[in-house]
């Protein structure tokens, strides 16, 4: 079985468009969560009302970007603004492993997670059919489609190896990296790009999210006493994998080691999260990775700020981990870039690897008092200087789909 590690890591998020500048804003806590403007398309019944009939007026969105200065005019009118995310953040990572330069395009895959689509592009050509009964963008199929964002990276980058999308709600970006990890460690590729990304803050993904009275009305706040709900966010983050020995043999920088990953279902409320489920999937990752629960140093929570998952996940941790659970370093980072849904475990997958990397674990910013009866050591204030040997990245999503990857420094 080979040996996973990360060689590159590319991103595009509400807290930086580099990772140079996410690792910057993650370690200062600065927070991408601010109010959001008027999104295109959506109606207004006054111009001054920014809020556009919503219960929340914040979200976390990627600032400062534009495609048409990384991307052909061609490709940005046949894809929507998630696939510019997921093009632009595969380059990065791809150009600091500089993969397809030492393997066979064939041997690399590319396993990206996205769960929404073309949110954009299905809302507006949707409000021109039955709001304007108007012509819809030719365009309109291949800019929706949720596998758009693999595909338009193989086609970037010329690899032709398995190339695939997964769809599990807010677990699409660590299934996809988990994935990746394992086709890696039993030989079926050599190499991977793997990932997340969404872009899916448009009018009526925003109303819908409101419909079910979990957003914020100010800003996500995970396990904080006055907690009421998450921020919705957009953005992608990749990571290249390859083998730890062909890594070394050319000299690459290693990042970190992903070395366990589990999965499991509730297979109990499609909203309602269930401990047991989560539990199993840590479970599953540490013991995939042939260690101990004593070795985990550090949890990369799924924590969105909802009294449901904040509670259950953190009941999970002490089903884990028993009377240790509450000496274990805790944070969310949901708190700084929001919840990107299919692109959050891969944001929060390589806050994990900087972490790592770095022996700094971010905080859990905008908590003021945590809540008494989670009972676990969450990051306040300023990062803590720390060398977990084993680091565990939680994804809990809708429908109980979890899971887990777990990492160790390098």
């Amino acid at each position: 079985m080979n040996r996973v590690v990360v060689t590159g890591l590319g991103c595009i998020t509400p807290i930086g468009n580099s990772v140079p500048d996410f690792r910057t804003s993650l370690f200062a806590g600065t927070t991408g969560i601010a109010p959001f403007p008027p999104y295109p398309e959506a109606p207004t019944r006054d111009a001054h009302d920014k809020t556009q009939g919503l219960r929340f007026t914040h979200s976390a969105a990627v600032k400062n970007f534009d495609p048409l200065q990384h991307l052909d005019s061609g490709i940005v009118t046949a894809t929507d603004r998630t696939t510019h995310f997921a093009i632009v953040a595969a380059r990065q990572a791809a150009a600091e492993s500089q993969l397809t330069t030492h393997y066979a395009p064939e041997r690399i895959a590319i396993i990206v997670g996205c769960a929404c689509g073309g949110r954009q592009a299905e809302e507006t050509e949707t409000i021109k059919l039955y709001g304007r009964d108007a012509r819809v963008h030719p365009l309109t199929v291949i800019r929706t489609m949720a596998s758009a964002g693999a595909s338009n990276i193989s086609i970037d980058q010329k690899i032709t190896g398995p190339t695939l999308n997964i769809s599990t709600a807010c677990s699409s970006g660590t299934h996809a990296i988990g994935l990746a990890f394992q086709m890696i460690r039993s030989g079926m590729v050599d190499a991977a790009i793997a990932g997340g990304h969404e872009a899916p803050l448009t009018f009526g993904f925003l109303r819908a999210w409101d419909s079910m009275r979990v957003v914020s009305p100010t800003q996500c706040r995970p396990f904080s006493a006055d907690r009421d709900g998450m921020t919705l966010g957009e953005g992608a983050a990749m990571l290249t994998l390859e083998t730890l020995a062909s890594a070394q043999a050319r000299n690459a920088t290693v990042y970190a080691e992903i070395v366990g990953f589990g999965f499991s279902a509730d297979a109990s409320h499609i909203t309602q999260p269930l401990s047991d489920g989560a539990a199993s999937a840590m479970r599953q990752a540490i013991a995939d990775a042939n260690a101990l629960p004593e070795e985990v140093g550090y949890i990369s929570a799924h924590g969105t700020g909802t009294q449901a998952n904040d509670t259950t996940e953190a009941a999970a941790i002490h089903q884990v981990f028993g009377s240790r659970a509450s000496q274990i370093p805790v944070s969310s980072t949901k708190s700084l870039h929001g919840h990107s849904i299919g692109a959050s475990g891969a944001l929060e997958a390589l806050a994990t690897v900087l972490a790592l990397h770095e022996n700094l674990l971010p905080t859990n910013a905008g908590v003021n008092e945590i809540d008494p009866a989670i009972n676990l050591d969450i990051i306040l204030g300023v990062p803590r200087k720390a060398t977990p040997k084993l680091a565990l990245s939680n994804s809990l999503a809708f429908g109980g789909l979890n899971a887990v990857l777990a990492l160790r420094p390098f």
